[in-house]
Order: C-alpha cells, then sequence, then structure tokens
C-alpha cells in the first residue's frame, strides 16, 4: 500500500512538540494520527459534523474561544 502526504494546521505548540521530537517519537505520532483518521473517516457511527462539534464543545470546555 502507498503512502499519500497531507498537511494538517496545527497551533505553534503543537509543531514545536512535534518537530523536538525524536524521529521514532514522530514516526510513533504519525502512525497514531493514521489510525484515528482512519477510524474517523471509515464507516463512521458519527457524521464528520457531529463529530467537529463534539471537537468544539470539548475545546470550549477546555478554555478554548469560538
Amino acid at each position: 500500500m502507498s503512502n499519500a502526504t497531507i498537511s494538517i494546521d496545527v497551533d505553534p505548540d503543537t509543531a514545536r512538540v512535534y518537530f523536538d521530537a525524536t524521529e521514532e517519537q514522530r514516526r510513533k505520532l504519525r502512525l497514531l494520527l493514521k489510525l484515528r483518521l482512519r477510524e474517523l473517516t471509515v464507516n463512521p457511527t458519527r457524521s464528520l459534523s457531529q463529530i467537529m462539534d463534539d471537537m468544539g464543545h470539548t475545546a470550549e470546555a477546555r478554555g478554548l474561544t469560538p
């Protein structure tokens, strides 16, 4: 199976942590993200809109503003 590359915007702190990680840690993070994205998009039990709403509510609950 071949791979495709995508770009995802993240906040500066998240980017710093990623780039400061070892190559092994980055490989593990990429694998976790790939698995999570697949889980959310292949046969989702909730719509993308519902998932995004849940993420927004969680972010607000943690103090982020809209």
